[in-house]
């Protein structure tokens, strides 16, 4: 079975996460999206663990639905665990996701990590154990559970990450490195960016939206043809097989909030090789600056750019409908004429998703405008500029240039 599915989300329990992050909202937005299985997201959180318990019950093995309703949404149990800790001399912050085969393993984990910290105080806890004293906890309690690191090169809090991470999966995890088989690649590096390190290569790479926000889920996501099952969704993650394992859904890396290196505050921008001339320091306010994703695959990556892999999961590169809307109509995209137009075409094809992966251009075009619809085609052509992002800023996508002459901005058929 084909399907679509995004499994690191927030609920509404989660720091800096609106309050729109209940099952309800993602229910309905993973069918507005062309998501079949969402990530509860936060299980470690007692009361949204009690809310799922309350509102799911079990569908195919190890995923949960609605209890007495017709939704075709399925959720997977997930969560993830902010570790603050000592090792080697440094202090490490690595965020890991978690992901539990059943209510019953979950309630397990819980229970074993409720002793390391207060999982009330946020849905990621932040804990002072260890990746390894984490994954020995887990994997105590059940084979089946599993751990991925999450948005692995974001600089402050993941296994890579320039402030505060490691070179290697071995050195994070020590003796249970050979049960880490995957991880996340964040919205700020893409496959081919993971692929230059000959390390990673019996490591699957999944992509999620990470999702504070219901009407963000999907930004990444993983496209199967499997079971629709839990086990089913972790053999074909392990697997990596192109077949069950279909591609990822990515952002434009650059787009992505720590992609190069730079200084928020100071307005500071660099490539790695800008860095590299400026000493890692801001020539502003003379303090380090906060280094990006392709900076750090530079210092670890032992391949060139570019190098492709022969039977690896293949990706393709999206920009959300409602940003393409917004650049064709020349608006922001959270105003009343870009809602309109995208509830509009959302009535006629059925999901986001469709709609910028499968629905045919001349179909688009004969429902839209020329401009959304030529936007479409660029896009999946991967023919875009992007200021990049640095230091907690998102980067800026532009399809078309401002001098370019306006397409018809009407739409050609209602």
């Amino acid at each position: 079975m084909k399907f679509v599915a995004d499994l690191h989300i927030h609920s509404k329990y989660s720091r800096a996460t609106s309050k729109d992050m209940n099952l309800e909202s993602l229910d309905k937005w993973a069918k507005i999206k062309g998501i079949k299985v969402m990530g509860t997201g936060d299980f470690t959180h007692p009361v949204w663990f009690q809310e799922l318990k309350s509102q799911l019950e079990p569908a195919e093995p190890g995923l949960y639905k609605f209890k007495n309703g017709g939704s075709e949404t399925r959720f997977m149990l997930t969560a993830e665990i902010s570790s603050i800790y000592s090792q080697g001399g440094k202090v490490r912050r690595i965020h890991n996701l978690v992901f539990a085969p059943s209510l019953e393993i979950a309630e397990k984990i819980n229970v074993a990590l409720s002793w390391q910290g207060n999982l009330e105080s946020d849905g990621r806890p932040i804990l002072g154990i260890s990746s390894i004293d984490l994954a020995k906890l887990v994997f105590n309690i059940s084979g089946e559970a599993v751990i991925i690191p999450a948005h692995a090169w974001t600089p402050w809090f993941s296994i890579f990450g320039s402030m505060s991470g490691f070179d290697s999966i071995e050195e994070c995890f020590g003796d249970y490195a050979k049960n880490i088989f995957a991880i996340e690649t964040g919205l700020s590096s893409d496959p081919e960016m993971n692929w230059r390190l000959s390390q990673l290569d019996r490591i699957s790479l999944i992509s999620n939206s990470d999702s504070h926000s219901a009407g963000k889920v999907g930004r990444e996501a993983n496209v199967f043809d499997t079971e629709l099952s839990y086990n089913g969704i972790i053999s074909a993650i392990r697997e990596k097989d192109p077949k069950k394992f279909l591609y990822t859904i990515e952002f434009f890396p650059e787009e992505g909030k720590y992609h190069y290196d730079g200084h928020r505050l100071c307005g500071i921008v660099f490539s790695p090789e800008e860095t590299k001339k400026h000493n890692n320091i801001c020539p502003k306010c003379g303090k380090p600056l906060t280094i990006g994703v392709m900076n750090r695959v530079e210092q670890l990556a032992d391949r060139p750019v570019g190098y492709q892999p022969q039977g690896r999961v293949p990706f393709k590169k999206l920009v959300p409908l409602n940003e393409i809307i917004a650049e064709s109509f020349g608006v922001l995209p959270g105003s009343k004429k870009v809602i309109a137009e995208y509830e509009r075409l959302i009535g006629i094809f059925g999901t986001e998703l469709k709609i910028l992966l499968e629905v045919d251009l001349n179909n688009i075009k004969s429902q839209a405008s020329l401009e959304l619809n030529e936007a479409i085609g660029r896009m999946r052509e991967g023919k875009v500029k992007i200021r990049p992002g640095y230091d907690g800023e998102y980067g800026k996508v532009k399809i078309f240039d401002a001098a370019e002459p306006k397409i018809s901005r009407e739409p050609t058929l209602f």
